[in-house]
């Protein structure tokens, strides 16, 4: 049962408005509280009358009592009641039912194919990661895309530098080479949009070295990703689309939105969509002046295609991308068609000279996420030694480094410190990981088995946590509604935080309600594992 619901039902009986439940922070405000201000104007009455009303009128066999504190109607569920249909709901697996049908499609990370990647784009292959395994929890069937530049700038750079026969690790190297001495001669430059100008003419010389260099760089990637539990289902090459931006071309020039401007390139007009605000001239640039197309021209083809494919479309980018997707939503308006919905993220900093800085790959300030994957490790396995703990370097490692980054804000920076993170104290993944495998310890001693017969002697000491439990659907809810797997991150550490800090003081074995805290332990071990798998992170049941 959701209390919750039931609760709002019932004011739904007396009331037409929008129903808000706040959560008091003090027990003896109750469970759940409903404000009455809003209802002052509809009742033209005072809220702390109106609240004082319906406190009355409302009644139910699982509510112990419900009154007003001032303009507040206060809801007080049975405690007894409440223990007993939560646990039995989590038990029964009733609180994991998919619910949800229809297909998404979730296209996020698309690295460059020209070097491995850094720290700062594993935020976008977390953050997709656990959206998919979100809305695969809730039902949905979920595919997921990685897009390839392989028709970008960058490729193009590369091509004069590499001969297609590289190593994946000398790709970076071999970029920021090619890029120092396109800075220091940018006559260079012409050879890079000629390069470009043969590709789209399909000439085969310089489509069989992309192509050589564009494989050998999506292995690499997707090697390393894969290593780190993220994987796809599919691959769309940008170069696919190469005919369909044509006819894209094509239907945004019957908008009379597009010209050619004074250097000869194609340019939609977006004047007057807001984007003025934010942007000098409101145009969005689709070709070079030799007619060869820009990126932002087939990512609206790819869109295009990408919306045939699914009911719910979400894509995941950086926060710098923000301007530049308010004018793609803008063009693909014109064209009366619908934007996929967006997560935006913020940035993972590395600690530079002068402070915090971006990561780039140009200029050489990164931080390889191969290389961070390994510190993970070896970080992991020290801690393992020193505690003398069990568990796999790997699983810790990477839980940890999957947490602190998903627990952020999406819209927050990350200054990220790999001490802070692989700490076995506080709010990071092996806290979670750790509390787990607690739970498993204490089931395993037990001689009692987890089951629906159990008997509540002392309600007062566990009436946290199991509210905390009853939580679970709502967050998951909200987080689907947000697109934030960073709500799934904060439950589990408030759920773990609240496990943790009832059995420091409370015996389990032998104790007079056994069965009962065994059943609540195997329900905070069952809630604990969705949530963490959600976000992407494996359990151990020893540490």
């Amino acid at each position: 049962m959701d209390f919750k619901a039931e609760i709002i039902k019932l004011l739904k009986k007396e009331i037409k408005e929008e129903i808000n439940l706040e959560i008091p922070h003090d027990n003896i405000l109750g469970d759940y509280a409903f404000p009455c201000f809003s209802l002052a104007k509809t009742f033209k009455k005072n809220p702390n009358e109106i609240a004082s009303e319906l406190s009355k009128k409302i009644k139910a066999d699982f509510l112990e009592k419900v009154e007003n504190k001032g303009p507040y109607v206060n809801f007080f569920i049975d405690k007894k009641s409440f223990c007993e249909v939560v646990l039995k709901d989590i038990l029964k697996n009733k609180y994991f039912e998919k619910r949800k049908k229809g297909k998404v499609l979730i296209e996020h990370t698309s690295i460059n194919p020209n070097a491995s990647p850094h720290v700062g784009r594993a935020r976008n292959a977390v953050i997709g990661d656990s959206l998919k395994r979100l809305f695969e929890f809730l039902g949905y069937k979920v595919e997921t895309h990685y897009y390839v530049n392989d028709v970008s700038k960058q490729i193009a750079m590369m091509t004069l530098n590499c001969t297609g026969k590289e190593k994946f690790s000398d790709l970076l190297k071999k970029y920021q080479e090619i890029s120092k001495k396109i800075e220091e001669n940018p006559e260079l430059e012409k050879e890079v949009f000629n390069v470009l100008n043969k590709f789209e003419k399909g000439d085969k010389k310089t489509n069989l070295k992309i192509k050589k260099i564009v494989d050998i760089a999506v292995d690499g990637q997707k090697k390393i990703l894969s290593e780190f539990g993220i994987k796809f289902d599919y691959f769309d090459y940008e170069s696919k689309y190469l005919k369909e931006s044509t006819n894209a071309l094509k239907e945004l020039e019957k908008t009379g939105k597009l010209f050619t401007d004074e250097e000869g390139r194609k340019v939609l007009d977006q004047r007057g969509t807001g984007l003025e605000k934010n942007m000098k001239n409101a145009v969005l640039v689709l070709t070079r002046n030799d007619g060869t197309g820009l990126y932002p021209l087939r990512d609206i083809a790819y869109t295009l295609d990408k919306m045939k494919k699914a009911e719910n479309n979400i894509i995941v980018l950086g926060e710098d991308q923000k301007l530049y997707f308010l004018q793609l939503k803008e063009a693909l308006k014109l064209l009366k068609k619908k934007a996929p919905d967006v997560a935006h993220y913020s940035f993972v900093l590395i600690q530079g000279k002068e402070g915090p800085t971006k990561m780039s790959t140009r200029k050489g300030d990164v931080v390889l996420f191969e290389d961070f994957m390994k510190e993970a490790r070896e970080k992991a396995s020290k801690e393992i030694l020193e505690r003398k703990t069990k568990g796999s370097p790997e699983i810790i490692g990477y839980g940890a480094v999957k947490y602190a980054i998903i627990k952020n804000d999406p819209n927050k920076n990350i200054l990220f410190k790999m001490e802070e993170a692989l700490s076995f104290d506080g709010d990071t993944g092996p806290y979670l990981q750790y509390s787990y495998a607690r739970a498993s310890s204490i089931l395993r001693k037990s001689k009692k088995k987890p089951g629906l017969n159990f008997k509540i002697k002392n309600i007062d000491e566990t009436i946290k946590l199991v509210k905390i439990l009853s939580e679970f659907p709502r967050i998951i809810e909200h987080a689907e509604e947000q697109r934030d797997p960073s709500l799934v991150a904060k439950f589990s550490f408030q759920l773990a935080q609240s496990f943790n800090e009832l059995y420091h003081h409370t015996t389990v074995i032998g104790s007079a309600q056994e069965d009962f805290l065994v059943s609540l332990t195997a329900a905070f071990k069952e809630v604990l594992k969705k949530s963490l798998n959600i976000l992407g992170i494996e359990t151990l049941e020893e540490m």
